[in-house]
């Protein structure tokens, strides 16, 4: 079978990979270069630990405060857009404690799956992509936030995750022992694992060229070839691309992409910033989440580190703002008070755009209104997480098997009335 996956990044490389090696004939296809996507620049984080969506009670009230602060964590930029009022309204009617709670086991079952592909992965000749099991901690600064980690603890224990640990100030300084940390407790995830995405991307990218996958880079989708329910050919400025069957993997630009098709998908573009410090003396011993800065650090390759957050709801025609990144310096410091780590210049900075769907689950699945059809994305900040195991799934759907998990939590179309 003749398979265009459209999107190279994670998803559509992992896509890429499992159908390659299901016998398929594949061609990825992407506007841009794949050297600097929303792939690269995250924290790497393999995590079954965010069972949790990103629509959750609270979000939208804090998310109204934070507005006011041009350094905060989450920020949904005003405009006039239907999109977003559309996107924003089911956002809010999705962030109810019910619905996070129903999607607990969904999404613990799919990052697990999606762990120990990563793990195969790994044990395989063609790939070092510094993959470590160590777990995350997540670092708190308030007693509110120790509490609510007592009943994360507690369902993180529910669901299985059994190597979850409440730790108390003296044990989370044992644990990072280099540095003075402005903390009272933490958690420490031992079922989380993590890697350097920027090796990982390179090094799947020069295993499916090695495997006769075709490559094609700086080609736009502009159109599609289709009749009686059927894409027959995906379309770019260059080439027409034949396709039995094509897999929609294009990230923030998927709603775009959606529509050439006549579908409305409840998709924005979630921008968020990271930066990478070499050599430097700033070095943690265990890749975590500081809760209430919600920022991310994660120790790579044994002489680097990564430091990343924010949550932008904006345009991807919006220009950077250093202020974001302020925001993540100054967070950081106010855990590790004695890391200096001055406002790196625009150019040093990487950011990109995760895809958040309007209850912060992924759209996998097949579409009523194309047979050969598979949509994989919306998978917001955990879209290196569930990579792995999303191009598995993409390869299964196609070949018409029993998915190795329930996908029916994320069907693409579930917003459709």
């Amino acid at each position: 079978m003749e398979v265009v996956v459209i999107g190279g990044g994670i998803i559509g490389l992992s896509s890429a990979y499992f159908l390659q090696e299901a016998g398929h004939q594949v061609t990825i296809v992407d506007q841009s270069d794949m050297t600097n996507n929303c792939s690269y620049g995250n924290c790497g984080y393999i995590c079954p630990s965010h069972f949790t969506p990103l629509a959750t009670p609270g979000i939208v009230k804090q998310g109204l405060k934070w507005m006011l602060n041009s350094e905060s964590p989450f920020y949904i930029k005003p405009r006039l857009s239907l999109s977003l009022v559309k996107w924003g309204l089911q956002f809010m009617k999705e962030a109810t404690a019910e619905k996070v709670e129903r999607a607990a086991i969904p999404l613990r079952d799919y990052a697990l799956f999606s762990k120990k592909l990563y793990a195969d992965w790994d044990a395989l000749p063609q790939f070092e992509f510094a993959y470590e099991h160590k777990g995350l901690l997540e670092i708190f600064q308030t007693e509110k936030v120790g509490e609510h980690a007592k009943h994360l603890v507690h369902q993180a224990h529910a669901l299985g995750l059994t190597d979850t640990k409440l730790l108390n100030q003296q044990e989370l300084f044992a644990m990072e022992p280099n540095h003075q940390i402005n903390a009272i407790g933490a958690i420490h995830f031992g079922c989380d694992g993590h890697l350097y995405p920027n090796k990982l991307m390179q090094q799947l990218i020069a295993d499916l060229k090695n495997k006769g996958v075709l490559i094609k880079t700086n080609e736009a989708v502009v159109d599609f070839e289709k009749t009686a329910g059927k894409i027959n050919a995906v379309i770019t400025p260059h080439n027409k691309y034949k396709a039995d069957a094509v897999v929609l993997a294009t990230g923030s630009w998927s709603r775009e992409m959606a529509k050439k098709l006549d579908m409305d998908l409840l998709l924005m573009p979630g921008r968020g910033y990271s930066i990478t410090i070499e050599d430097t003396p700033y070095q943690t011993i265990y890749p975590s989440v500081l809760v209430e800065g919600r920022v991310a650090l994660t120790p790579i390759e044994g002489n680097k580190m990564r430091f990343g957050g924010t949550m932008e709801i904006t345009s991807t025609n919006e220009p950077p703002n250093l202020k974001r990144v302020a925001g993540i310096i100054k967070a950081v410091k106010s855990y590790y008070p004695s890391f200096e780590i001055p406002v790196p210049t625009i150019d040093k900075v990487w950011y990109g755009y995760r895809p958040c769907s309007a209850d912060g689950l992924p759209y996998l699945g097949r579409t009523k209104k194309w047979k050969n059809l598979v949509m994989a994305t919306g998978h917001a900040m955990v879209g290196l997480s569930l990579g792995a195991g999303t191009g598995k799934l993409v390869s299964e759907i196609i070949d018409e098997k029993p998915t190795s998990i329930d996908i029916s939590f994320y069907n693409p179309e579930r917003f459709n009335h």
